[in-house]
């Protein structure tokens, strides 16, 4: 499966070219599920991501604009619930783009932002900052509208929780992840 995925995501990166003056609206769903056993004991992650995007690509290379993230987490070790999170951010990205012919194109996202969590179990709220690359593949199907593929980046993130403890993370994720998305340029 991981390398049926990694196949299509090398195919579509040849499709994407950016447009110079055009708004760029997509949006990308991502799944990530962990399982790690230890003796007897199975501890499983489910985690399930929408981040809608909107952007202006002032020339035929790079774009700059705004990213979003929704999310949830469920873990669960020995059958019983031990974590359900839910997350939102926002911040800033800046995308440079090359095409490899009308139909592919490669590209990387650099992003930062805000970010908050929630522990629904354990009811605390933590607050923080991300800073994240993300390489991806776009394919263009017709008139600027396609698919985007990414199977993971680098993301650097912090949080501060509620009572005063405080959290960070440094996240390596290629292969392990798979997001999906679409998006489509607007003539401005």
């Amino acid at each position: 499966m991981k390398k049926m995925l990694v196949m299509v995501s090398v195919i579509a990166v040849g499709f994407m070219s950016a447009q110079k003056n055009t708004l760029l609206v997509g949006g990308n769903i991502g799944y990530e599920s962990e399982k790690v056993s230890v003796g007897s004991s199975d501890t499983k992650s489910k985690t399930f991501e929408f981040s809608p995007t909107v952007g202006y690509q002032f020339n035929d290379n790079w774009t700059a604009g705004v990213q979003s993230t929704i999310g949830s987490t469920k873990i669960t070790a020995g059958g019983t619930d031990e974590a359900k999170t839910s997350n939102f951010s926002i911040g800033g990205f800046v995308r440079y783009a090359q095409g490899l012919n009308d139909t592919f194109a490669v590209y990387g996202d650099l992003g930062a932002g805000y970010q908050t969590e929630k522990n629904k179990i354990a009811d605390i709220t933590g607050n923080g900052f991300y800073i994240g690359f993300t390489p991806a593949l776009f394919i263009n199907f017709k008139n600027s509208f396609g698919l985007n593929f990414s199977i993971g980046g680098i993301r650097y993130e912090t949080l501060d929780w509620d009572g005063g403890a405080d959290t960070s993370g440094f996240n390596l994720n290629f292969g392990k992840t798979v997001n999906i998305g679409i998006s489509k340029n607007f003539k401005l």
